[in-house]
């Protein structure tokens, strides 16, 4: 699963930013891996932040939270991973403290870049029933010039969970709702320093409302979020700061009810500085 770039070590830099980035995007991890003489590579990931974002809404309550994730990959293209998090607040479903996230694709070439298909199955161990939902993933990466680039699109067909259950009608029949992601990234080496900046800009659109236990992809039906950091490798570390932020404004976050705003009552889909320290192995 690695991007094909020149064998260098601000590409290499650049490669594992960008993983990390996809990984902001999923949740899941998904890591450059060494070449060896097996046809099975395992990767991983173990983390520390200091605030959890996903599509640029907080699923830690504005607060620190320990990831962890694990990729088993194949030399035919074939991957499958799991990925946990502490959760809280609106992100926990209304069940417990953490989240797990179970996913599996294939790789292969395309032209200059790498194709990558597949489907990620968020699970709320003893949240709300019917907050569980899976989305289908296509990702495509590449070069241009120093830079790497990756756009994707994931969406998760209608089911009971994306739903608007915050009113007494529902937004669609059975209240089942269905969540469209696009994103792009993009990540490069600065010259003569070990930095490498990122960017990351997605777009949601989905059922309006929250559904059981507070889910949703899409409160508001429809809002853009964007990501600018810089990321410092420190030997098997990657230190990182970024500013994270969406298009929600404090009147749209205000309908949505008090389980959208972290404990102090700020909105949990607002500014956000977020310092990040990861190892990957």
């Amino acid at each position: 699963m690695t991007i094909p770039v020149a064998d260098t070590a601000q590409s290499t830099r650049a490669r594992n930013v960008i993983a990390l980035l996809i990984a902001a995007s999923l949740s899941h991890p998904v890591l450059a891996q060494e070449e060896t003489g097996s046809q099975w590579q395992l990767s991983g990931t173990a983390a520390l932040v200091s605030d959890y974002r996903f599509r640029g809404i907080s699923q830690s309550d504005n607060k620190p939270a320990v990831q962890a994730g694990l990729m088993l990959g194949h030399g035919s293209g074939a991957y499958a991973g799991v990925f946990a998090s502490m959760v809280r607040g609106w992100g926990s479903n209304g069940g417990s403290d953490a989240s797990v996230e179970l996913s599996a694709g294939y790789t292969m070439p395309l032209a200059n870049g790498t194709l990558d298909a597949g489907a990620r199955w968020l699970l709320t161990p003893s949240g709300t029933a019917g907050t569980d939902y899976v989305e289908a993933v296509v990702k495509l990466s590449g070069t241009l010039g120093p830079a790497l680039l990756l756009g994707g699109v994931a969406y998760a067909p209608p089911q009971a969970a994306l739903g608007n259950w915050s009113g007494t009608v529902a937004t669609r029949p059975g209240r089942r709702g269905d969540n469209l992601h696009l994103w792009a990234t993009t990540a490069i080496a600065v010259p003569g320093s070990p930095l490498t900046l990122n960017a990351r800009i997605g777009h949601s659109r989905g059922s309006d409302g929250l559904g059981p236990g507070g889910t949703s992809l899409s409160p508001t039906g429809a809002y853009t979020d964007w990501r600018l950091g810089v990321e410092h490798p420190m030997g098997p570390l990657m230190l990182g700061l970024a500013y994270a932020d969406t298009d929600i404004d404090a009147a749209e976050a205000a309908r949505l009810g008090p389980r959208f705003a972290a404990g102090n009552g700020d909105s949990i889909a607002g500014p956000r500085l977020v310092m990040s320290l990861t190892a990957l192995f």
